[in-house]
C-alpha cells in the first residue's frame, strides 16, 4: 500500500474518533434528554439510552484504533505477523459485541412497549450488518492467515 494512503487512512481515523468523541460527550446526552421531554411516556428510556450508544460508539472507536495499529503494520511491512491476529481479533469481538448490544437494545425497547416499526427495521438492520461484517472479518482473518502461512513458505524456500 502506498504510504500516503496510509497517512491519510489515519488522518480519516483521527478525525473520526474525535467526532465519535465529541458525538459520545455532547450529542447523544442531548438528544436523549430531548427525546425525554418530547416524550415523557419513554422518558425511563433515557439513561439506558445513553448508556447503550455511548458503548456503541465505543465499539466503533475500539475497532477504529485496531485498524490504526493494522495500518502501522502494513506501513512497517509486518502485516503477515502473528501480532495482526490479535488486532484483527478484537475487531471481531467488538462487531459481535455491537450485534449483542443491538439486540439486548432492542429487547429492553420492545420490554418498555416503546416499539415502532422503525426501530424494528433499524435493530434487525444493526443485526445484519454487524453479523456480515462479522463473517467478512472471518473471511479475511482466514486470507491474513493463508497470507503468512505462505510467506513463511517462501522464505524457507528462499
Amino acid at each position: 500500500m502506498q504510504p500516503h494512503v496510509t497517512r491519510i487512512l489515519k488522518a480519516l481515523i483521527v478525525l473520526l474518533l474525535g467526532l465519535l468523541l465529541a458525538s459520545q460527550i455532547l450529542v447523544i446526552p442531548e438528544v436523549a434528554r430531548i427525546t425525554a421531554i418530547r416524550n415523557p411516556d419513554v422518558a425511563q428510556l433515557e439513561v439506558p439510552g445513553i448508556i447503550g450508544a455511548v458503548l456503541f460508539l465505543g465499539l466503533v472507536e475500539v475497532t477504529l484504533v485496531c485498524i490504526w495499529f493494522l495500518l502501522s503494520l502494513v506501513q512497517a511491512e509486518r502485516i503477515f505477523r502473528v501480532e495482526a491476529f490479535r488486532y484483527v481479533d478484537v475487531i471481531l469481538a467488538a462487531l459481535v459485541s455491537a450485534g449483542a448490544l443491538i439486540l439486548a437494545s432492542f429487547i429492553v425497547i420492545v420490554a418498555s412497549r416503546a416499539v415502532s416499526l422503525s426501530l424494528v427495521l433499524l435493530a434487525v438492520l444493526g443485526i445484519v450488518v454487524s453479523a456480515a461484517l462479522a463473517l467478512l472479518v472471518v473471511v479475511l482473518r482466514g486470507l491474513l492467515r493463508k497470507a503468512l502461512e505462505l510467506e513463511q513458505d517462501l522464505s524457507e524456500v528462499v
